[in-house]
């Protein structure tokens, strides 16, 4: 075979191109981003539409019922799925994988613009729909539990540091979100009968709260050599500020928000719970970004939880309850072991019944394919993921049985009494093709 043949009469060439090889190889290795499972573009669409106060029927009947109408009938999709909830409406919509991402959420989106004139877009408990891509890519890579002894607002505000740390040190991230965790808020209640007897309304009230509760801009002061922003604060952070906020005038005396309702600094209503062996905790979800190196971010994350556990007060535990990035290194703890056991078997079968120097050139041609193909998967875009692996564990078990063909070949040639590049031209050209053919079949 032409190419067998001219690599055996460039020898020197072909050690200069097996180093190379070598070295791009073990850089792409060291340097090729590790995911659990590759990304696969499968546009789904999810519509979420709000209706605070209604039932599951009439929210179906009323919002998702109307979306689905006008849903129907568009290009590419496979399948259609919706829950009706209190006051929530999920609508799904999966198309076909060769539908671009994009142009499937423009289509939902001028759709759901068709569906508004049927929805119930003048009630004020109602919220437009808002549509959002989901991608399996970015689902979270590593949930961390916070727990421990201290109060719930001391805890938030070690989670809100651990948070702010992981996005500003480790690169790759997406996002991180926190779930459970309680947000502060100044609850106004509102005495009706001192409203009705002050002769003042809840619209009033309402309008007068949103019109105080701002910061506002005045613009800029210039003085010889200096500018200065203007701007008003008023924007409410304490209970007092709110109390004894004027809210009119009866009689030449005012009236304050304390006369009529009572204002209480305390949190939202819960829309998330997190527990962890039954206590309750707080939960840190880690995204990272499509084709970042999913084990240099949890090796990062981890660091992090490291200072944090010296530094936090006593009784606070970190906890990692998901981390994906095990199965990655077991996958590729596997392709190593399978590399060294194939390299040692081989090896070590081939010098018995064949020498030192033929058993070692099947030997050499493991890590040395595997190099180069390292080279093309970081030249294609690819990931190191669990099917990639696969792949490559699958694989070398052909390479092991093509090396072992061609080598032996060869020796049998040497041992009818020809040279040693005859034999290696002669018995490389005559299994080249059946190789050839049966690696591709």
């Amino acid at each position: 075979m032409l190419l067998s043949n001219a690599a055996i009469k460039n020898r020197t060439t072909v050690m200069v191109l097996m180093c190379l090889i070598a070295m791009a190889g073990v850089y792409c290795y060291a340097s090729l981003p590790r995911e659990a499972e590759p990304d696969i573009k499968i546009p789904n669409i999810m519509i979420t539409t709000a209706y605070r106060g209604v039932s599951p029927a009439d929210v179906e009947t009323s919002v998702t019922m109307k979306i689905e109408e006008q849903l129907t009938g568009l290009n590419g999709v496979k399948e259609i799925r919706s829950s009706s909830a209190e006051g929530l409406s999920i609508i799904i919509v999966e198309f076909l994988p060769e539908i671009d991402e994009k142009a499937a959420k423009r289509d939902v989106k001028d759709k759901v613009d068709l569906a508004r004139k049927e929805l119930p877009t003048n009630n004020l408990d109602f919220d437009d729909p808002v549509i959002t891509e989901i991608n399996m890519a970015e689902f979270p890579i590593m949930m961390i539990n916070v727990s421990g002894d201290l109060s719930p607002v001391r805890i938030k505000k070690i989670v809100e540091r651990l948070e702010d740390k992981i996005e500003a040190e480790v690169a790759g991230i997406l996002d991180v979100t926190i779930t459970g965790d309680l947000e502060r808020e100044i609850r106004i209640e509102m005495d009706p009968d001192r409203i009705a007897a002050y002769n003042l309304s809840l619209t009033e009230l309402s309008s007068l709260l949103q019109s105080e509760n701002v910061n506002i801009s005045a613009g800029g002061l210039e003085t010889p050599g200096t500018k200065f922003n203007v701007r008003v604060p008023a924007q409410f952070l304490k209970p007092a500020e709110v109390q004894y906020l004027q809210i009119g005038l009866r009689d030449g005396r005012p009236i304050y928000l304390t006369d009529v309702a009572v204002v209480r600094d305390t949190f939202k209503d819960r829309g998330t719970y997190s527990r962890l062996d039954g206590a309750a905790s707080l939960t840190v979800s880690v995204q990272k970004r499509i084709g970042s190196n999913i084990i240099a971010i949890t090796d990062g994350v981890k660091k992090i939880l490291d200072d944090f556990r010296l530094t936090s007060p006593k009784g606070v535990e970190f906890k990692v309850t998901l981390d994906k990035s095990d199965e990655i290194r077991s996958s590729v703890s596997d392709l190593e072991n399978n590399l060294f056991s194939a390299l040692v078997l081989v090896t070590g079968v081939l010098m018995i019944f064949m020498g030192f120097r033929t058993s070692s050139i099947v030997a050499l041609a493991i890590p040395l394919s595997m190099l180069l193909t390292f080279s093309v998967i970081m030249i294609l875009g690819y990931t190191l993921n669990m099917v990639v692996l696969f792949g490559l564990i699958l694989a070398m078990g052909m390479l092991v049985d093509n090396a072992i063909v061609i080598v032996e070949n060869i020796y049998r040639h040497k041992q009818m009494g020809r040279g040693r590049i005859a034999a290696a031209m002669k018995g490389a050209g005559e299994v080249a093709w059946p190789v050839i053919s049966s690696t591709a079949t």
